[in-house]
């Protein structure tokens, strides 16, 4: 289950980084411990935030905030459909100048996955 339930994961976290950002992920490693999956992505920051950074920080900041939540919300929403556990919460960051994210999805319950 580990290497279908890891492609499948990294298809949707892609699928819903192009609903939000229009840009795919370029690099994915996904870590999974017990009831958490972590992560690490690097991806292009979206070129409209792109060009606010410059001279409008403190709303670029603000709609990197509202992207994120939204992100989370629709990631959680997809992940319980898709694969039928119960996600207590999504945490999400990103680092624009390094364009790193990292992102862990805490479940209710424990992964019983084969290594």
């Amino acid at each position: 289950m580990s290497t279908s339930f890891k492609k499948r994961l990294s298809q949707l976290y892609n699928e819903v980084n192009q609903e939000i950002y229009s840009i795919g992920v370029s690099k994915q490693k996904i870590d999974m411990l017990d009831n958490r999956i972590v992560i690490f992505a690097q991806t292009k920051r979206s070129p409209l935030l792109s060009v606010l950074s410059g001279r409008f920080t403190e709303l670029t900041a603000s709609v990197d905030a509202a992207l994120a939540v939204e992100y989370k919300h629709r990631l959680k929403e997809k992940f319980e459909n898709q694969f039928g556990m119960n996600v207590i919460t999504i945490f999400k960051d990103y680092d624009p100048a390094s364009q790193h994210a990292c992102t862990v999805i805490y479940l209710e319950e424990h992964l019983n996955i084969q290594y």
